[in-house]
This record gives C-alpha cells, structure tokens and sequence, in this order.
C-alpha cells in the first residue's frame, strides 16, 4: 500500500511518486529542464539604464534548482554541463566556433561554477519551503545569485589579475537585470504552488 507523501518541491506535486513511472517523470523533467536551460541562455532581454542585456540564463537555473530541489536539479545541470561540454553551441555566449571545454575554461568558467553551487542551494532551500512566499522566495534568488558569483569573479581574477577591474566587468553590469529576475522568480514559484494547491482542492 502506498503512501500519500506532502510535496516538498513543485516537481513532486504533480504526476507520478513511485516506482518506474516516478522515475520516467524525472527522467522528462531533466530533458525539460537541460532544453530550457539552454533555450534561455541565448535569450537576451535590452534593459533600459544597462550597458548589457539581461540574459535568462541563470533565471532558468535558480528557478529549475527551486523547481526540481537540490538532487533532481544537480542531475539536470550536470546534465546541461556535460552536454555543452562535449561542443554544442548551449552556453549563453558560446558560438559554434566557441564552445566545449575551450568556453568554459575562459571568462565565464567561474560563472559555471556558480551555477552549479546555486542550483543544488535553491533547491535545498525549496525543500525547506522557502519557495511558496514571495518574500523568502526573494531572499532565495538572492543568496543564490550571490553564490553565483563569488566563483564568477574570483575566476576572472585568478584569469585576468586582481588588479584589474573585477567587479566592473562581472557585477555591476548584471545588477539591474539580476534584481528583475530575482522578482520574476519570486513571483512565479509562490504563484505556481497556488495553482497546484486550487488543482488540488
């Protein structure tokens, strides 16, 4: 007799919760996810006041770590990882002539990094229900985006030099469209969860 168990992440709301077909669904939502992953990352969005245009990148990864939780999020970035790793053009600012272990090796290999760690940190804290408010949700997207970067730019200095302006090359630029994404992401999985609770009643 199977037991009914509460959800502690939006992918475990829905479908199936044991056996083979939980672990088909998982399997589809690591497809789903690494094919959004890279979707986004070539979608780059002009912000007014920004020198540089907000890529969606690492909005799908924190929101896919909160979505999915900490193991079935790890899998789905190591997933993207290995497949950008092995030559095809899924990187936010790879090409067909820069790309593989070659891109990630340069500039934003840091920032890989951080993807990774920021993943597996919304999800651990979507198990412990940070993503159903809005405001812990925020709080959320926040660590994780800082998380993100502190390997980001400890990579462009190890690469580059201390001396050189760090923070002016991989921060600040990023800050407007970060805050934007930080309330997108704050909004959508609060708002999600409602809808599977309405579906639910």
């Amino acid at each position: 007799m199977s037991e009914t168990t509460t959800p502690r992440v939006l992918s475990e709301a829905f479908g199936p919760t044991e056996g083979t077909a939980l672990r088909l669904k998982q399997a589809a939502l690591v497809v789903a996810g690494i094919a959004l992953l890279a979707i986004c990352a070539k979608i780059k969005v002009p912000v007014p006041g920004s020198p540089v245009a907000v890529g969606m990148g690492t909005f799908a990864v924190l929101t896919i770590g909160a979505a999915y939780g900490a193991r079935l999020g790890l899998v789905t970035i190591a997933g993207y990882m290995l497949i950008g790793m092995l030559g095809f053009d899924i990187f936010q600012s790879s090409t067909n002539e820069l790309n593989g272990v070659q891109y990630m090796m340069g500039g934003t290999g840091g920032y890989l990094v951080g993807y990774v760690m920021a993943t597996v940190l919304l999800g651990v804290l979507a198990q412990r229900g940070w993503d159903r408010s809005v405001l812990w949700m925020a709080l959320a997207m926040l660590l994780g985006n800082i998380l993100l970067y502190i390997p980001g730019l400890a990579w462009l200095g190890a690469l580059y030099g201390l001396d050189k302006p760090i923070l002016a090359w991989g921060l600040t630029p990023f800050i407007v469209g970060d805050v934007l994404k930080l309330a997108l992401a704050a909004l959508v999985l609060p708002a999600a969860w409602k809808l599977v609770g309405r579906a639910r009643g």
